[in-house]
Parts: structure tokens; C-alpha cells; sequence
């Protein structure tokens, strides 16, 4: 159902367009709350940028960020920042940040990854001093073009998610900056539960609501 457009769901089951869209809410809300427990082992944490190219955004929008030189990809852009942690089992979490300097990172971090676990990340200054911490820190320098070290590091793992979470947002078109959590808890839910099929799925979700 979620994969359909609104007027699609109307089109097949007759229920008002509000009704429809009040689901839906509650549903992702659902979504975002059935989320894993704390992580153990080793595990990939990595930031990314949602959001459409300047060039489509409102003017609005470009009003309120003063462009004083090109607009930047990355770390320094205008865009939405994620954080996100991926533990080798194949479990992934992640969560809207105001940036990604370490006073906002490593909390997560420490809130998410149980001491002692091996955390692999690039080489991000917000990652510094995580390993004073508690945690065996390894890095990968993507700078360098490798995306593997010689001791065998990588971030392989939440690269994909990203890479999964975009092209699913980009299908869904625009979506207002108030719901992006929403929309990234959906997709969150969906990368953990994707050994189940459609039917599975879908009986997951009404235990979920049924417990509300």
C-alpha cells in the first residue's frame, strides 16, 4: 500500500482521501518506532544529505540560505544531514541530525552502540576521539579513493543503504521537510524487514497498529 500513490489506493478501495492519508500516517508513524535495540559486533556509522537540487528548490528556501559562493555537495550543503549506524547483521538505524560535528554524532553513538564494539567510519572529524570512549575505532579514507583499507575496513554496508534511501525518495517525488522522518523511519523499517515478502510484511504492520 505504501509503495502506491494516494489516488491509486482510492482508485482501488473507495475510501475518502483523507481516510487514506490518516493510514498512512499512521502507519510510518508505526514504522519509525519499531526500530532495533542497541548494536553489538561491528558497525558502519556514516552521515549523508537528503534534499532536491538547488536549482529546484523554492525560492523560498533560497531566500533563507545565503549563497555567498557555488553550492556544495556534502558535508557544507544547505541539504537535510543523516546520521546512520549499520550493524554487519544487516540492521540498520538512522535519524535526522542538525549537523554532523561530534557534539551531535558520537551521543548517537554512545546511545546506539554497545561499548566495546568495533565502529568503522571514515575519517569525518566528528568521529575523532570516539575511540576514548570505549570502542575500537577503524577508519576508511575515502579521500584517497579507497573504499576498503589494506586491513580490510569498510562502510560497503550503509553506503548501500543510502544509496537504497534515495532512489526510494526520489521515486516518491517531493516531500515536505516536517514528514522526512517519517518517510526515512518508513524506509529505515522496510531495509530491516526486506527478507520478508509483501504478505509478511503487511501482517507485520496491522500487529503494529493493533497494539496502539
Amino acid at each position: 500500500m505504501l509503495e502506491q500513490s494516494v489516488d491509486r489506493i482510492q482508485e482501488q478501495t473507495n475510501i475518502s482521501r483523507y481516510s487514506i492519508l490518516k493510514l498512512l500516517m499512521i502507519l510510518r508513524k508505526q514504522m519509525l518506532l519499531d526500530v532495533p535495540g542497541v548494536f553489538d559486533g561491528i558497525v558502519e556509522v556514516d552521515e549523508t544529505y537528503l534534499g532536491g537540487q538547488w536549482k529546484n528548490k523554492r525560492l523560498s528556501v533560497k531566500r533563507n540560505y545565503q549563497l555567498t559562493s557555488r553550492i556544495k555537495r556534502g558535508r557544507g550543503t544547505p541539504k537535510q544531514p543523516v546520521f546512520g549506524i549499520l550493524c554487519r547483521s544487516g540492521l540498520v538505524w538512522a535519524e535526522l541530525i542538525t549537523n554532523a560535528e561530534a557534539v551531535n554524532l558520537q551521543p548517537l553513538i554512545q546511545k546506539k552502540v554497545k561499548t566495546g564494539s568495533t565502529i568503522m567510519s571514515d575519517t569525518w572529524r566528528g568521529y575523532t576521539g570516539i575511540a576514548t570512549k570505549g570502542y575500537v575505532h577503524r577508519l576508511v579514507k575515502h579521500e584517497k579513493d579507497s573504499y576498503v583499507s589494506e586491513e580490510g575496513n569498510h562502510i560497503n554496508g550503509l553506503e548501500g543503504f543510502w544509496g537504497y534511501l534515495k532512489r526510494k525518495l526520489v521515486a516518491k517525488g517531493g516531500i515536505r521537510k516536517s514528514r522526512l522522518h517519517l518517510y526515512l523511519g518508513e524506509y529505515v523499517w522496510r531495509y530491516n524487514h526486506r527478507h520478508l515478502n509483501v504478505k509478511e510484511q503487511t501482517k507485520y504492520l496491522l500487529n503494529l497498529v493493533a497494539k496502539i
